[in-house]
């Protein structure tokens, strides 16, 4: 290896594959069994492969896998080449421990390199391993749910993880630390899974208690969740006409199965989850009829079966009754399960008043919204498949009443001196870009305890009750007790995740969402409640089971990470000497984690306060030091809120960077899609003395996450690499940093092209390799001695990039691009970055840059009667040739001054669907420039490439429709266009010319 190793290039300062590592890491996103995030619910956690090749690139040299012989101008190439094999194999999500292991030595050979160079002796890989050095050390500074910690512990490295957060820091602990201390048996430990009541395994005593917890549980409150007659039996008939009371006794008491079995007598059925309805009374006071506030019924919604509930408002009653209704097509139902209450409003079936959202509201700010059961969920025992039940199809005694769960609660109460979760919920929207809590608390939701039924509170009751009292703690090591009791209260806040009355039934899959379907509580009016101790779906048993195989998949042989609560902006004194920080920040306002967190908090604070004091005496989440922007905590103030994300960022990143080695490596994993988050790191970043050397984008987020395909959301993470910058220089803008820019650029999107990645990925990334020469100063001006901020460096980055992109798109045109209007660039630029995709202000804003063209304003985009912009409260829509072309004024010249290339080409796409014979008038008195109007059309058409020539994907660039009118027009372009000619009676698939 050559010497000066510590500033020699990384892996991930010059290659990574990163196609491939993105392909795996969305589809480890749909992995659930054995993943860490089946300890535990943390949001925007990020892939395990993502944080491996992190990991990895920053700690091995690029020259590893560059050849000693051959060419000197095929050397790159070829270890690039031999990069992209090796760290292909080695993230491939769980991973083959063969290569982890390889990938660990390729890691310890270039660190005793390093270290051998700084400590003026001979360093070995053995002294690494034998203790006799250190082994690289790896920062994660917002540890939030583990993954990149776990894979610097997996390469071999001694990880470090921080988190203010105290549900953040249980999920470390239970990912970091005990799995790697106490997983394995161990003799000379007690235990009561091992021989002799010695230790048996963390993951077999943690599957010990947890049954022991549930059993416990359920024979308390199992009664609660009775078998339910199945009306398809033989006799079900003569049991529905027994005594009900009797038969009710049966139910609650006799009929009760083992922990996650199912009962076994043909005549029964066993629960998995009741439908509920919230409801109001009429506003029409004559009427005063119960209206259910459901928003729709589907029950099962698959191929060749379509279960839906049919609402019948029975002539003379005050209150609906439901009908299971089965057919094998949608149409075949006879009604449509989705019209029922929308935003809010709801129509009384018996009078036709509306419910309208402010009256719903008010009701629940009242608290006089009711709850009506729908329907019941069940299994048929050795079937497979649902089975639906009306509420009206079953005798009431198998629903115990309210009042009664309540009185056993109440007890539970009195007895244990628990109290339950009436912390309030913040009633203040974070940010506009995050919705946090406060929709619930607009209904009346005010306090944790009304997110849950009474029987659902009780469930969870019962469940810390059995925490806290800590059977498992006596007569055995303390902090293995405390790690037991750290997974059960995981266990029990995954319960409440998927227990609450913010579930929703999904019908695609016949199964149960979490409450957290998004970063923030949604209100819901109609919701399911799980039977917690079924068989099927996301029952306690199975909770218990994922996080089983969860502690296994983690736990090794290698060291246990330090697990560190606190915020980033101090860091401990201890943290001296770090080889690398890899680190996921808050981004910007995204995720209220602390607020969110509240939801788990409350719940982990009543089963390990106790156990785990230090970290839960306050009544919720530290909010005051986290890192995140949002305006909700400065009355709104989004500038003050800016101010201090900034400074609390800016402290974090130079605390960071004084515990980095001179020559060590910072990757952040950043993914905010606005330019004013950018502008807030890259400016920390610079202050807090870092240079960035690259920016890679990687693929992070699940294809089929809930977030709508038409939203302009980031399909990747950037990584950007930086290092410690040297000296206080200041740079001038003209003469030092603009020149730098354009080869930056060039080079990065030829990379970028070349390795398939397109779209707003492309633009991201190849802006943040930009930021190099930029935050190689400590300072930055202009001509004129004013400071070059942050984000006017954005801008000017972001105008080269598009144009180097139009270059790139429009590479066989015969003119000059800048040539081109501006509307047809910045038209062609959206298209290419997002689609259909609707963008806000700030996105919006971003494509313009570089073309002449105004967003808003008299010559505006946006403005006029058919404008190319749509723009509805700060969010702009690009209208695509459907919704303006029949405008028989559009892209007409007025006076001397050519119209929009765009009018022009929208007003052609429109004539060739639907009125071809004017076509040629129309070209006629608009007389376009044809080889600018072929030049977009063909840009728009998509038949580029997607990035390198091998890929065989075509890359669309706009709408469905706009796609087959532009193949359509360019197929028949010499006839429609060039000669105007049209042959009234076209073949098929053509237009006839």
């Amino acid at each position: 290896m050559p010497n000066n190793q510590g500033n020699s290039p990384r892996l991930i300062e010059d290659y990574l594959p990163i196609e491939a590592i993105s392909k795996e890491a969305s589809r480890e996103k749909s992995v659930r069994k054995g993943h860490i995030s089946t300890l535990h619910l943390w949001w925007a956690r990020r892939p395990l492969v993502a944080c491996r090749a992190a990991v990895y690139g920053a700690l091995v040299p690029k020259s590893r896998f560059v050849p000693e012989n051959g060419p000197d101008n095929k050397k790159q190439s070829l270890g690039r080449a031999n990069a992209a094999k090796f760290v292909e194999r080695l993230c491939k999500y769980p991973g083959d421990p063969k290569v982890i292991k390889e990938a660990e030595q390729h890691i310890l050979e270039a660190h005793a390199e390093r270290l051998t160079e700084e400590l003026g002796k001979k360093v070995t890989v053995e002294d690494i391993r034998e203790g006799r050095a250190p082994r690289p050390k790896v920062l994660d500074m917002f540890a939030g749910g583990g993954a990149i910690p776990l894979e610097a512990l997996r390469l071999g490295c001694e990880a470090y993880a921080l988190d203010l957060n105290p549900v953040a820091h249980i999920i470390e602990l239970c990912t970091l630390v005990y799995p790697q201390k106490y997983g394995k048996p161990d003799p000379n430990a007690k235990g009561m899974t091992g021989p002799n009541g010695t230790w048996g395994g963390l993951a077999d005593e943690v599957r010990y208690w947890g049954e022991w917890v549930l059993e416990r549980v359920k024979a308390e409150i199992g009664d609660l969740y009775p078998p339910i007659p199945d009306p398809a039996a033989p006799t079900s008939r003569v049991e529905f006409g027994k005594n009900q009371t009797e038969l009710a006794a049966k139910g609650f008491e006799s009929k009760q199965a083992s922990l996650g079995e199912e009962t076994t007598d043909e005549k029964f059925l066993t629960p998995v989850a009741y439908l509920w309805t919230r409801t109001v009374t009429c506003k029409n006071a004559a009427c005063g009829a119960t209206v259910p506030l459901v928003r729709q019924t589907w029950l099962c919604k698959k191929a060749k079966r379509y279960v839906a509930l049919k609402m019948i408002a029975p002539s003379g009653a005050k209150k609906v009754r439901f009908e299971v209704v089965e057919a094998t097509t949608e149409k075949g139902l006879g009604f449509d399960p989705a019209g029922f209450s929308r935003a809010g409003n709801a129509t009384c079936p018996f009078c036709g008043t509306v419910a309208d959202a402010n009256y719903v509201q008010d009701c629940g700010k009242g608290r006089v919204v009711g709850r009506q059961l729908m329907a019941i969920v069940a299994v048929r025992p050795s079937s497979r498949g649902k089975v639906y039940i009306s509420s009206n199809d079953l005798p009431s005694q198998f629903i115990p009443e309210d009042a009664h769960i309540q009185a056993r609660l109440t007890d539970l109460l009195h007895k244990t001196g628990l109290e339950l979760p009436h912390e309030p919920i913040n009633p203040v929207r974070p940010s506009p870009n995050a919705r946090g809590m406060s929709a619930v608390t607009r209904h009346g939701l005010l306090t944790f305890a009304d997110l849950f039924t009474t029987r659902q509170m009780l469930v969870l009751v019962s469940l810390t009750e059995a925490i806290a009292a800590g059977e498992w703690m006596c007569n055995r090591d303390d902090e293995r007790g405390r790690a037991i009791s750290a997974y059960l209260a995981a266990m029990t806040n995954k319960i409440a995740d998927y227990g609450s009355t913010l579930c929703r039934w999904i019908s695609q899959t016949e199964a149960t969402s979490d409450t957290f379907a998004r970063h923030a509580l949604a209100m819901l009016t109609d919701f399911v409640e799980l039977a917690p101790f079924g068989s099927t779906g996301s029952n306690a048993h199975s909770i218990l089971a994922s996080q089983l195989d969860a502690i296994r998949s983690v736990w090794s042989d290698t060291n246990f990470a330090e697990v560190l609560r606190g915020t980033a902006t101090e860091l401990p004194s201890s943290l001296e000497r770090i080889d690398a920080v890899v680190t996921d920040p808050p981004y910007y306002d995204n995720v209220p984690y602390a607020d969110i967190s509240d939801f788990f908090y409350v719940w982990m604070k009543r089963s390990l306060g106790r156990a785990y004091s230090d970290h839960f005496s306050s009544d919720l989440t530290p909010k005051k030091q986290e890192v995140t922007a949002l305006s909700g905590r400065f009355d709104g103030d989004m500038e003050k809120a800016k101010s201090e994300y900034e400074r609390m960022m800016f402290e974090s990143l130079s605390q960071s960077s004084k515990a980095l080695k001179p020559a060590g490596i910072v990757t952040i994993v950043y993914a905010h899609k606005t330019t004013l988050g950018w502008a807030t790191l890259v400016d920390a970043m610079r202050r807090a003395g870092l240079t960035v050397t690259e920016a890679w984008p990687l693929e992070t987020e699940r294809s089929a996450r809930l977030l709508a395909i038409e939203t302009a959301s980031l399909g990747a993470s950037i990584f950007l690499v930086a290092r410690k910058r040297e000296g206080t220089r200041t740079g001038s803008y003209e003469s030092e940093v603009r020149p730098q820019i354009e080869s930056i650029v060039s080079e990065r999107v030829e990379t970028l092209w070349e390795m398939g990645i397109s779209g707003a990925d492309l633009v991201i990334a190849a802006v943040g390799a930009g930021l190099k020469a930029y935050t190689q100063f400590a300072r930055v001006e202009k001509a004129n001695g004013e400071e070059m901020p942050a984000e006017g460096f954005l801008a000017e980055v972001e105008g080269v990039v598009l144009n180097y992109l139009l270059k790139k798109i429009f590479k066989d045109a015969r003119t000059n691009v800048e040539s081109l209007d501006g509307t047809a660039r910045f038209y062609v630029l959206w298209r290419y970055a997002y689609g259909n995709a609707d963008l806000d202000a700030g996105e919006a804003i971003v494509m313009s840059y570089g073309q002449p063209v105004e967003l808003d304003g008299p010559k505006g985009l946006s403005n006029g009667v058919n404008a190319l912009l749509a723009k509805k409260k700060g969010t702009y829509h690009l209208r695509d040739f459907t919704e303006r072309g029949d405008d028989d004024k559009l892209g007409l010249p007025e006076g001397s001054e050519p119209a929009p290339l765009m009018d022009v080409l929208h007003r052609v796409l429109w004539l060739v669907e639907h009125q071809p014979r004017s076509l040629k008038s129309y070209l006629d008195q608009a007389q376009p420039n044809p080889e600018h109007l072929r030049l977009v059309a063909q840009a728009l058409a998509g038949p580029a490439l997607k990035g390198n020539v091998e890929s065989t994907e075509t890359l669309v660039t706009t709408t469905t429709a706009e796609q087959s009118a532009l193949g359509k027009l360019l197929a028949n372009w010499r006839g429609l266009v060039e000669q105007g000619l049209f042959n009234p009676a076209p073949a098929q698939g053509t237009l006839g010319v």
